[in-house]
């Protein structure tokens, strides 16, 4: 047998996305070679791809252990944690190889992804930079130069970045969507013309076509051509949607069993034994603000920003819920425990962010279907509700790609107002059952009268008033690293209110099923 041809068949396997017959290929060599390193690495690898996370780092662990000196299988296992949420694991690899190797390109970029996580945009940037001076033309690495130093607002930098990126290879539609979004094409139009050349090619994937399809749509609405912008964003989210599995079921499953797990729940339980920082917990529809918010209250000197977090859904997920159903009696034990893994899971990784001030901020949108959670295991945690005009948040929802699976709901117009309602209902019963913990703020109203509904938003926070909060975007300190960052980096706007109005006969469907 000839293993490096048998090794090639695996990974071009694993290139082609035929991740079955590539582990299965990988497990029959294996048992041939039960010490071979590489071929526990390369199962790794296949399980990665396959969305395995879990059985992936069996086999690097493995592989790391028949040669400790195997660095891509350190790297990959400090990958696979890093998904599995253990942070500080992922963080003590990435760091030892670098002890080995400290111009691996592939590591730094990896780590400074979790810098990302973490944040520390200083930080990440740095590592970036470092990669790219050992890999100059690497446009993976390059890439995520370019989101970096958008989410600090160094839109001149980020611009130069993908520009260069584009000359190595102009077929990177990620990265003609990320500058999409740092241009206004009103001044010019000379990257939409680009972009319309670069739709002509054949043989474009999937992936490709949707980059470039939302960064058109973008370029048309800049154009105040809307019935264009609108035909880009259908055909878009016609290939997103054809590429995703979801059962909207599920949801409403999800929603109604966490109704049923608190609805006899006294709210008035406090264990104080608990680690209670000042959380501040921002949430809402996504795209109804949420970003601007945590702008505002961020700017604030005793505030951090630590973006949007996925610490909170990990944790619940993981002690709450068996085989994706919640597990009510479960959540019930818990309530009246002193010391709780959902409490203990979010402040061990909040603390990986090395914030040195009392309050922190959380602004993960969908963090609205843990209310109850927060309510009972984070008692001293502050709850903001962010609301907007519906038409307006489900178009913003319609206009954009989002890297979550949290989000496989957005993609067709039924969908996003299924949701909507859905969102309306479920917040109509925390509001019946805890409304004094919530606090209410609307974006028009923010745009409307920014110095009162300012004060009164860092009052309920218990936060005295700080000037720098009417100034949001005139301080980097808190990174954005969501498809708001171009907007929240401006001053409070009003441009954005009522847009729904220019899209009224294209999303006559989706407006009309709004409750």
């Amino acid at each position: 047998m000839d293993l490096n041809k048998e090794i090639r068949k695996i990974q071009n396997n694993i290139q082609a996305k035929n991740i079955d017959l590539a582990i299965a290929q990988c497990n029959k060599l294996i048992k041939k070679f039960p010490n071979n390193s590489f071929l526990h690495n390369l199962g790794g690898l296949a399980l990665q791809q396959f969305k395995k996370i879990k059985l992936s780092v069996k086999y690097f662990q493995k592989a790391i252990d028949l040669d400790p000196k195997n660095l891509a299988a350190k790297n990959n296992l400090a990958n696979s944690l890093k998904v599995l949420g253990k942070l500080d694991l992922a963080e003590r690899l990435y760091n030892d190889i670098l002890k080995v190797n400290p111009n691996s390109a592939k590591c730094l970029n990896n780590y400074g992804n979790l810098k990302q996580q973490f944040n520390d945009y200083e930080a990440a940037i740095e590592l970036y930079n470092k990669a790219v001076d050992q890999d100059p033309k690497n446009t993976t690495i390059l890439l995520s130069l370019a989101s970096a130093l958008q989410g600090v607002g160094n839109f001149v930098k980020a611009k130069e970045v993908v520009n260069k990126i584009t000359n190595i290879n102009p077929n990177m539609m990620s990265a003609h969507k990320l500058l999409s979004g740092l241009l206004n094409y009103a001044n010019d139009e000379t990257h939409l013309k680009d972009m319309l050349e670069l739709l002509k090619q054949k043989n474009l994937t999937d992936s490709q076509k949707i980059d470039l399809y939302f960064a058109i749509a973008k370029a048309y609405e800049d154009l105040k051509f809307f019935d264009k912008s609108f035909d880009y964003l259908r055909i878009a989210n016609e290939i997103k949607n054809l590429s995703i599995d979801f059962d909207f079921n599920q949801e409403i499953k999800k929603f109604e069993a966490i109704k049923a797990a608190f609805n006899n729940v006294d709210f008035n339980i406090v264990i104080n034994k608990r680690r209670n920082t000042d959380i501040i917990f921002i949430c809402g529809m996504p795209r109804s603000g949420t970003t601007l918010v945590e702008q505002i209250i961020a700017s604030h000197k005793k505030v951090s920003g630590a973006g949007e977090l996925i610490y909170l859904q990990k944790s619940i997920e993981k002690n709450f819920f068996v085989n994706e159903i919640l597990n009510e009696q479960i959540v019930k034990e818990d309530i009246f425990a002193e010391r709780t893994k959902l409490n203990d899971d979010y402040y061990e990784l909040l603390n990986l962010h090395n914030m040195n001030t009392n309050y922190v901020t959380d602004k993960a949108p969908q963090n609205f279907r843990w209310i109850g959670f927060i309510k009972i295991f984070f008692p001293k945690a502050k709850i903001i509700h962010c609301t907007r005009n519906p038409k307006d948040i489900c178009l913003s929802i319609f206009k954009n790609s989002f890297a979550s699976g949290d989000m496989n709901w957005s993609y067709t117009q039924e969908n996003i107002a299924n949701y909507y309602n859905l969102y309306k209902d479920y917040m109509m019963f925390w509001n019946e059952k805890i409304r004094d913990s919530i606090y209410e703020i609307n974006y028009e109203k923010l745009i409307i009268d920014k110095d009162n509904q300012i004060r009164e938003l860092l009052n309920f926070c218990n936060l005295e008033f700080d000037p720098a909060c009417l100034n949001h975007h005139k301080k980097t300190k808190t990174p954005i690293k969501t498809v708001s960052v171009a907007q929240a980096r401006k001053p409070i706007y009003s441009s954005s209110v009522d847009k729904s109005k220019m899209y009224e006969k294209n999303l006559s469907k989706m407006f009309s099923m709004l409750e």
